[in-house]
This record gives C-alpha cells, sequence and structure tokens, in this order.
C-alpha cells in the first residue's frame, strides 16, 4: 500500500518559482542523492527560512567539525524521530543510517527499538541519553551527562549529541505539523 501522495498539507512552490541559489541547491540535491528531500521542498513554502534550514542542517549534521561520526548524528536522528513517531525522520534518516552502515538492519532496529542493537558501549550510552533527553527532558543530570564522559566524549560532543537531539525533536515537530512524507524512494534505498 503505497503512503498519501501529498509532500505537506501546505502548498509546495515549483521549483521554478524559487529564487536562483535555491534551484542550484535543488538541482545539486538531485545529482547527489536522485531525489529533492521532501523536507526541502515543503520548507521552499518560506526561502529564507529553507536557506536557514539548509545552513544547519549542513553544518550540523554533516560537518567535519564534531566528534561524532555522520552515522552516530543519523543515528541520533533515528532515535529521537522513534521516541516521536515521526514517520517522514524514521523513513528518511533510517535511509542514511542503511546507507552509512552498510547495515540494512540497522535504521530498522534502532527505529523501532534501540535497545536491541548491538551497539558499542559508546553508541549505547549516547542514544540512551538522547533517548532521556527526548523523553523526560526534566530528568538529565551530571550522572547522564558523566555517562558520556566515562564511554569517551568530551564536553564538545556531548554539546554536539544534544544539539542533534534538540534539533531532530523540533524537525519533528514541524514534520508532523505539516504531515510532511518522506520521498518514496526512500523505502527500497540500501536495502
Amino acid at each position: 500500500m503505497p503512503q498519501p501522495p501529498h509532500v505537506s498539507r501546505l502548498p509546495v512552490p515549483d521549483t521554478a518559482s524559487l529564487d536562483a541559489d535555491l534551484q542550484k541547491y535543488f538541482r545539486k540535491c538531485q545529482e547527489k542523492l536522485g531525489l529533492v528531500p521532501n523536507v526541502l521542498r515543503a520548507y521552499a513554502f518560506r526561502p529564507a527560512r529553507l536557506r536557514n534550514f539548509i545552513s544547519l542542517y549542513n553544518e550540523l549534521m554533516l560537518s567535519e567539525g564534531s566528534g561524532l561520526s555522520i552515522l552516530e548524528r543519523e543515528m541520533i536522528a533515528v532515535v529521537v524521530s522513534s521516541c516521536n513517531r515521526c514517520y517522514y525522520c524514521l523513513i528518511a534518516h533510517g535511509h542514511a543510517v542503511r546507507e552509512l552502515s552498510g547495515d540494512p538492519q540497522l535504521g530498522e532496529m534502532l527505529g523501532t527499538n534501540y535497545r536491541v542493537a548491538p551497539l558499542a558501549p559508546r553508541q549505547r550510552a549516547m542514544l540512551d541519553f538522547a533517548h532521556q533527553l527526548t523523553t523526560a527532558p526534566e530528568s538529565i543530570g551530571e550522572a547522564d551527562r558523566q555517562a558520556l564522559r566515562d564511554v569517551g566524549f568530551g564536553d564538545a560532543d556531548l554539546f554536539d549529541i544534544s544539539e542533534v537531539v534538540a534539533i531532530f525533536n523540533y524537525s519533528n515537530r514541524m514534520a508532523q505539523a505539516l504531515d510532511l512524507m518522506p520521498n518514496p524512494e526512500y523505502h527500497a534505498m540500501h536495502r
């Protein structure tokens, strides 16, 4: 059964109506990914915010200035999205986990119950923190931060983990509020 055919419940601008810089970015996505992620198409409803979203996403998730691997950041995205039951992000970032890990089952394990995944202690502690920060943020204390330090994370890593968790809680809320649908292609990629 296919998912609903819409991208968003709000209008999605035609790519040709966007400013040249955004058209260029969408072409780059199409060339590199084989698609323009629907979240970008939906954010085109507010072009200035789309630019901010692109900048923040690229810095947070793709930059080399973090002690977290890109795979670890994507793993956090999936666990947060699982807690929030965000269909869009589970599908899109589950695909990224499959691609980056080379493991077609890892994305589903993280999305369904990350505790069943055979993870290194570092990744387990990271995902435990992400889960707790998403489901019981008021309970985070020094012992939780220390648990990350105990498996080798530094303060900059703790900041990065927290920011990825926070951004995906925000992104999940946007995706759910707008009823964003993931690109259908994600379902079959890297299986």
